[in-house]
């Protein structure tokens, strides 16, 4: 397959590319960074424009987006998470209706926090939501992605949850604390933490690359656990001496809606659409992933 990808140099995006590279696919990268040079079977762009019409992709793939969970949700926070998500897929369905022929399949990234702060009703992927920001800002973001319909491309979107790798991501702040010897846990530690083990990320996104599916796909493994229970666990893999929540009027000070929406509240997600379609999770149980994550 020949692919265009965003945010391939990211902490998804990096090694998905040597996965699809591996398996004898051609990438384009798309990225605002100069400094990369083109290799065999993968090249650079720096400009959507620069992309001749001529050529044709048999499939995007779209992870770009800044951080959520980088500091406040200030109202200038959130215009550039809702333009580095929604600006930069509508610039990928301006170049798709300029080429002579459109990709044939979108695989867009999207994330849990569609479904907005839930308690522990498990959450398949027709669950109703919650209005709140992070769910605005999942929807709209969607939304841009399935205008890719409209000109004939079939769309995957892939609702993240919080993907763990011992290179990077979540997991390297989930367990700063537990290798000082304290397990901590966020608020009352009872929400669920809907986890994902990168690994089973790529290889989720390449069965759909590769499949004939489409519509939105919960990107999480298939057994979700608390805020606590993730302490708890990871603790079992490390020495720890204490265990100490962190207060949630602590987490509201420091990171006001963000807090509430992302760390003190979570969604209970699990992958009905994936499973039913012959997908199977490498790493099913967070223990098995805490065993890979901390081998030596």
């Amino acid at each position: 397959m020949n692919i265009l990808i965003t945010g391939g140099t990211g902490f998804i995006g990096s090694p998905l590319v040597r996965h699809l590279l591996e398996r004898g696919d051609t990438v384009t990268v798309y990225t605002r960074n100069p400094d990369f040079e083109d290799d065999v079977g993968l090249r650079y762009v720096n400009r959507l424009d620069d992309v001749s019409a001529s050529t044709f992709y048999d499939a995007f793939i779209n992870l770009a987006g800044e951080s959520i969970a980088e500091g406040r949700w200030t109202a200038a926070r959130k215009r550039a998470l809702v333009d580095s998500r929604v600006g930069t897929t509508e610039g990928l369905l301006a170049l798709a209706e300029r080429l002579e022929r459109p990709p044939s399949a979108l695989i867009s990234a999207s994330a849990i926090g569609y479904y907005g702060p839930q308690d522990d009703t498990p959450l398949g992927e027709e669950a109703t939501t919650v209005d709140c920001f992070s769910h605005q800002l999942c929807a709209a973001w969607e939304t841009a992605a399935r205008r890719f319909e409209t000109i004939g491309s079939r769309v995957c979107i892939v609702r993240l949850g919080v993907v763990l790798e011992r290179d990077g991501g979540a997991f390297a702040q989930l367990d700063k604390s537990v290798q000082m010897g304290v397990k901590t846990w966020l608020g009352s530690g009872r929400q669920y933490l809907s986890w994902v083990h990168r690994e089973d990320v790529i290889r989720a996104i390449a069965f759909l690359l590769d499949g004939k599916l489409s519509g939105a796909f919960n990107l999480t493994a298939p057994e979700p656990v608390t805020n606590r229970g993730f302490s708890e666990a990871l603790a079992g893999h490390r020495r720890s001496l204490i265990g100490l929540p962190v207060p949630g009027f602590v987490m509201r000070a420091a990171l006001g809606q963000l807090a509430d929406e992302l760390l003190l509240t979570g969604q209970r997600v699990v992958p009905e659409r994936l499973e039913a379609a012959g997908f199977a999770f490498e790493y099913r149980s967070l223990d098995q992933a805490l065993c890979a994550l901390l081998a030596s």
